[in-house]
């Protein structure tokens, strides 16, 4: 029996065989930009859910054949990101109410959990994370797409400072969810980014004291109410 593996990549990756130099392939080439041109807007919420992509309009966009735009749809259909439909092209798969619920669930045991550890690793992390905001509220002017980018950096950031390498690799599996929960619900209200940058001030404050309690408080506080926006949003 012929065993064929098969390997997905992320963005930013490059696939190694031990033993062989790496050629790229033309081709090769076209889909992986294909595959990032595409899922970097699904991610920042410019290819919202339920909407139809075309395999055509991508390829002329990147100045390509269909046939790496095709590829690139296949691996997003095995991220379940996409859902092809052949000869139509491919649906956004939208985000679920239970995909709601269970990032929430995930990132309220890993955060708070984090957050209170953090609040004990000394004077470094303050000026990280009010770099971070302050970013934050430069970016306002520019909207969802930059600051679900930016609010990835300012959580990860308390969760990598807990110290705990299997927590900061748990909490990377949620990136691509995280990112895209967090773009398509400000799309929807793009006026509450201002609120979630001055509830990060306030979780960067309590850190900053070495405040443990507040810091996890106020991080629970804060993911609660992203959650009851993306669960209003969707009604």
């Amino acid at each position: 029996m012929q065993v064929v593996h098969v390997v997905y990549l992320t963005v930013g990756e490059r696939p190694e065989v031990p033993g062989r130099e790496r050629v790229d392939v033309p081709n090769e080439s076209a889909a992986r930009r294909a595959y990032v041109h595409v899922k970097e807007r699904l991610l920042d919420g410019r290819f919202p859910g339920g909407m139809l992509l075309s395999e055509n309009e991508i390829a002329q966009a990147l100045g390509v054949s269909r046939t790496p735009v095709r590829q690139a749809f296949v691996q997003l259909e095995a991220e379940e990101l996409l859902d092809l439909y052949p000869r139509r092209g491919a649906l956004v798969v939208p985000i679920s109410p239970s995909e709601v619920d269970d990032v929430l669930e995930a990132r309220l045991l890993l955060e708070q959990h984090c957050a209170r550890r953090a609040a004990t690793v000394g004077p470094w992390l303050a000026p990280e994370l009010f770099g971070v905001v302050a970013a934050q509220e430069s970016a306002l002017a520019a909207g969802y797409p930059e600051f679900a980018t930016l609010d990835r950096r300012f959580h990860r950031s308390i969760v990598a400072a807990a110290g705990n390498p299997l927590l900061t690799r748990q909490y990377d599996a949620l990136r691509d969810r995280h990112r895209r929960l967090t773009a398509t619900t400000l799309a929807r209200d793009p006026t509450r980014i201002a609120r979630f940058v001055a509830e990060h001030r306030e979780i960067a404050e309590a850190l900053a004291r070495g405040d443990a309690d507040a810091a996890a408080e106020l991080t629970a506080a804060h993911l609660h109410g992203a959650h009851e926006l993306a669960r209003r949003s969707r009604h």
